[in-house]
């Protein structure tokens, strides 16, 4: 092993010597090189090899020759190219294939290798890298379709592009992303074919017996793709990406229709083809007009394509009444809504528009339930409330299961200020299971806290610990704890608080809260306090090491605070704390000590 380490970095000497002659490198940096690399030789030379070796060593050749590229244009030399860095990224390659030979099944190292030899632009390795990594890895179609793009766009090979996407669609033949992107290269080269032919036409320059093919620059070789693909992947989905890579395209207006065609013949029951259908009535261009348009003319034909869109949707939930298909009609009314435009008359058409869509699709029982919030929102916006508490109950009367509908009921009769929010919520908190009514609780308390007597919110805040699961309690202590601070004081916090600490679940936020509180008072007392550090870490006193320190702080710096209590209170962290806790609880004590905390 040494004999060969040695032999390589003998044969490091030329490059070496080069960078010292011609002034890129001193003696003693070429001395340090040597050292360096024959560390990292021995290393993967070794019979246990590391991966990390490998990358270790690949990422120092890459370092020098950043160096040696920035030590070039410092001193203005740009000779000796070839002895020097040729040599060094040759070296980089056959690391690369060692490791990659020996790690076959790690992608990130082969993708390193291919973006080193796009760095240094070396097309002739890059190839050989592509055809060894899709050799092991023919089963991932990213990495055939990055070889593809890589011939089409770097090398301008369209043929070795076209039979990579081939070889792939053996393996993978039912890969929508590899026929789409397959189809789109096609597209590429014959509109690449269709430029050549007409700059060679505008240069009246003679191709001789050459010629260019009619059928490629018609795309016909992309509608041969399209066909084979549509009989093995079947989906409106699939043909409508295929359509939107075929529009990036100026030439392929019949291909384009054979594809909506198809589209229309075979998927009227996929929403899909309907949403695309309504939409594509916006893209219709209007008829040209030799007076000028005005904006009142513009948002009158923006009208117009607003009807025709909504005329084809009518047409799809009619002929298809499912949930998906209304949820596509309304999120089109939505966004229609929700563009800007300066005409009064467009606005309201679109209010009304959406209004009775979302009514419509609430009437079917078919409006997602991930809209209503917006449609009772909008109502309450435009002062209909009546209409507004009519379509809450009817949404929770729907979905009685659904948390969120219900808690939309709820702030539609708290803003509306009405007389039956505990009504609905009692009915809630009945309908819905304990363990998701935490967002219920939360929103009612907000609502008791302004609405009831303290009394009345006490006795609440008391219900819902017993009746929240106990993760979620700890949430209602909090609130609990917070609002007894408000009303009653510190007295009443203290006496909240004493009645709870015992009650687990807690969290690290509730001591956090009783301590600040007690630290706002004007005569703070240091017992008070380390009771409450000392309940506080009795729960979170293993997982939280700030916690230790800030009791330190605490008896560091509070007028009746006992210094020598430090040491103690250290020890026994030390003793509670584990792994990286320890490590970070011992750096910030250390801070501490010296004054940086």
């Amino acid at each position: 092993m040494a004999e060969r380490i040695e032999q390589r970095i003998e044969d490091r000497l030329p490059e070496l010597e080069q960078l010292e002659r011609v002034g890129l490198f001193t003696r003693k940096e070429i001395k340090a090189v040597i050292k360096k690399a024959s560390a990292l030789e021995y290393k993967i030379q070794r019979r246990a090899l590391h991966k990390e070796d490998f990358i270790n060593y690949i990422q120092y050749e890459i370092n020098l020759l950043e160096l040696i590229k920035k030590r070039r244009a410092r001193i203005g030399y740009s000779f000796k190219k070839d002895e020097i860095e040729y040599s060094i990224v040759q070296r980089i390659h056959s690391i690369f294939k060692r490791a990659t030979n020996k790690w076959k099944d790690d992608i990130q190292l082969w993708l390193s290798h291919v973006d080193f030899c796009k760095k240094w632009n070396k097309k002739v390795q890059l190839s050989k890298v592509f055809s060894a990594m899709l050799a092991i890895h023919p089963n991932k179609p990213a990495l055939w379709i990055m070889a593809a793009k890589w011939e089409m766009e770097e090398r301008i090979s369209s043929e070795s592009a076209r039979q990579l996407f081939l070889r792939a669609l053996r393996f993978h033949p039912e890969s929508p992303k590899l026929y789409q992107e397959y189809f789109r290269m096609e597209l590429m080269h014959a509109e690449k074919e269709r430029k050549e032919k007409k700059e060679f036409e505008q240069a009246k320059i003679d191709l001789g017996e050459f010629s260019y093919s009619e059928e490629i620059l018609k795309g016909e070789m992309a509608r041969i793709i399209y066909r084979d693909a549509i009989q093995k992947i079947k989906g409106a989905e699939f043909l409508l990406s295929l359509l939107s890579v075929a529009k990036l395209f100026d030439f392929t207006e019949d291909l384009q229709k054979e594809i909506l065609e198809n589209l229309q013949a075979d998927y009227t029951d996929d929403p899909l083809t309907w949403d695309y259908m309504a939409r594509r009535e916006l893209e219709v261009d209007s008829l040209p007009s030799s007076e000028p348009s005005s904006k009142q003319i513009k948002a009158s034909e923006v009208a117009r394509k607003e009807e025709r869109s909504c005329v084809v949707f009518e047409e799809a939930v009619a002929s298809l009444p499912t949930e998906a298909m209304w949820k596509d009609y309304v999120t089109f009314c939505l966004e229609r809504f929700n563009r800007k435009t300066n005409s009064e008359e467009l606005k309201q058409k679109r209010l009304e528009r959406m209004l009775n869509v979302f009514g419509r699709a609430h009437e079917s029982k078919l409006l997602p339930e991930a809209f209503y919030k917006q449609w009772l929102h909008l109502l309450l916006e435009l002062n209909l409330p009546e209409k507004a508490k009519e379509a809450a109950a009817a949404v929770t009367e729907r979905l009685s299961q659904s948390v969120e509908t219900w808690q939309t009921r709820l702030e539609v009769l708290i803003k509306l200020n009405c007389d039956d929010v505990a009504q609905c919520f009692e009915e809630a908190v009945r309908q819905v299971k304990s363990k998701d009514s935490l967002p219920l609780w939360t929103s009612y308390m907000d609502w008791s806290e302004e609405a009831n007597s303290k009394e009345d919110t006490e006795a609440l805040y008391l219900k819902s610990l017993l009746a929240t699961v106990p993760a979620d309690s700890v949430t209602m202590k909090e609130k609990y704890l917070g609002w007894a601070y408000r009303n009653g004081g510190y007295k009443k916090a203290k006496k909240v608080f004493t009645s709870l600490h015992e009650s687990r679940q807690f969290s690290l936020e509730f001591f956090k809260m009783m301590i600040q509180i007690e630290q706002k008072q004007e005569f703070c007392k240091i017992n008070n306090l380390r009771e409450y550090y000392e309940r506080a870490l009795r729960e979170f006193g293993a997982t939280e090491s700030d916690l230790w320190l800030d009791y330190i702080k605490e008896e560091l710096n509070h007028p009746q605070g006992k210094p020598e209590n430090c040491g103690l209170i250290h020890f026994r962290a030390m003793k509670m704390l584990q792994g990286e806790l320890v490590e970070n609880f011992v750096s910030k004590y250390t801070l501490l000590q010296t004054g940086h905390l």
